[in-house]
């Protein structure tokens, strides 16, 4: 075509060369693969199962046009404006979309009178594993059911898009902006969320499996839908998601205030794996069935909290304040618990003053394998059928516990306090 010779003469300033506009032209199974069309106006084109594989198309102007079902393989789209295109079934895979605009359109009428049409970009279905879409504005696009395998998203703009059934395993999501996005059915597995906005976003059927969520954003985020299999979501203490931070902080309230003000903690099957609660006061919350896989607690208060059926696998405890604990039937294997008190709690009536009756901490059916309950105190407390099998117990008080029918090395149990000292 005469037009993409002069546009090659234009991009190389040679005499005869013109700018190529095919605003509008129905293109539709070109071949163009393989040419320099950089910053070519194809506004409103027909560009469906067109072949653009290797084409250069970088800065050029696909406003509102139509790729569906285009070969745009290892094509270069750097800070193309793709706002409102057609991108259905389109083959991006490994081509480069950096800083592309694939935000909505909107295609204005010759006729004052007629409102502006407004269109969402569609890449649904679309192919776009190993493509790079670094910095890339696609706020509000559908993308569902495509495929993301290993793109690099990272600091991509995808607020609002309809991320559903997108296959995104081990794709790079660090600092991308999904706020209020569609999730549901979406596949993260391996994917890097590292500090990655979620807040609102849709989780519903959701693999998470192995992700990484370090410092993500997960404000008005239900988690309870997704698979967090193996997630890694470690967070400091200020960099906690805010709904956590309000919940203990208002859990406090309530602990202080004697429930007349505040909210007691419903942290029931949350899953806070890796979080760092160090220090905190959550006496007396629901954690029945909690995910606390590696979390950080040293020093936590959690007296006559519910724990039951939790799982605080290599959870870090040191130090903690447990008594009157509800641990029945938790799992505490390789969990560090050195110098934790797991010990009974007075019972007192309405006036304050002591029953004489003593609430004691319950590990009944709990699974201590290889925990480190080194100088920790756990007398009197309920510990029936629990499995401590290759449990520390140096200089661990068990007087007056109850180990009906516990799991526990023999050789082990001779280095703790079982008896009253003279």
């Amino acid at each position: 075509m005469q037009i993409i010779q002069r546009h090659e003469f234009w991009l190389e300033r040679k005499p005869g060369g013109a700018r190529a506009n095919l605003s509008g032209m129905n293109l539709s199974g070109f071949n163009l693969g393989e040419l320099n069309l950089q910053s070519a106006k194809f506004s409103g084109a027909n560009l469906s199962r067109c072949i653009l594989a290797g084409t250069d198309l970088s800065y050029c102007d696909l406003f509102c046009v139509n790729l569906d079902a285009a070969d745009l393989r290892s094509a270069m789209l750097h800070r193309a404006d793709l706002r409102g295109a057609h991108l259905r079934n389109a083959n991006f895979t490994g081509a480069n979309l950096k800083e592309a605009d694939l935000r909505g359109g909107a295609l204005i009428s010759g006729n004052p009178a007629s409102p502006a049409t407004m269109l969402r970009a569609d890449l649904s279905f679309a192919e776009l594993d190993s493509a790079v879409l670094q910095s890339a504005n696609m706020s509000g696009a559908d993308l569902s059911n495509a495929t993301m395998v290993e793109a690099s998203l990272e600091g991509a703009l995808l607020c609002g898009a309809n991320l559903s059934g997108v296959n995104l395993r081990g794709a790079k999501l660090d600092g991308a902006d999904l706020s209020g996005a569609n999730l549901t059915g979406t596949n993260l597995t391996d994917a890097d969320l590292t500090g990655v906005n979620l807040t609102g976003a849709i989780i519903a059927k959701t693999n998470l499996s192995r992700a990484e969520l370090n410092r993500a954003i997960l404000t008005n985020v239900d988690l309870s839908g997704a698979d967090l299999t193996g997630a890694h979501m470690a967070e400091t203490r200020t960099t906690m998601s805010r709904s956590i931070k309000d919940i203990i902080r208002d859990h406090l309230k309530w602990v202080e205030s004697d429930g007349v003000v505040g909210a007691r903690a419903e942290l029931g099957k949350t899953d806070l794996s890796r979080q760092d609660l160090s220090g905190a006061n959550l006496s007396g919350a629901d954690l029945r069935g909690a995910v606390l896989v590696g979390a950080r607690m040293a020093n936590i208060k959690l007296v006559m909290s519910d724990l039951s059926e939790s799982n605080l696998e290599g959870a870090d405890l040191e130090g903690a304040v447990l008594d009157g604990i509800n641990l029945s039937n938790a799992n505490l294997s390789a969990a560090r618990l050195r110098g934790a008190q797991m010990g009974s709690v007075d019972i007192k009536n309405s006036e304050g003053r002591s029953t004489g009756r003593l609430w004691p901490a319950n590990l009944a059916g709990a699974n201590l394998s290889r925990a480190d309950l080194s100088n920790a105190m756990l007398s009197g407390a309920n510990m029936a059928k629990a499995d401590l099998t290759g449990a520390k117990l140096h200089n661990t008080n068990l007087i007056d516990a109850n180990l009906r029918d516990v799991t526990v090395d023999p050789s082990q149990l001779t280095l703790a306090v079982t008896t009253k000292r003279d």
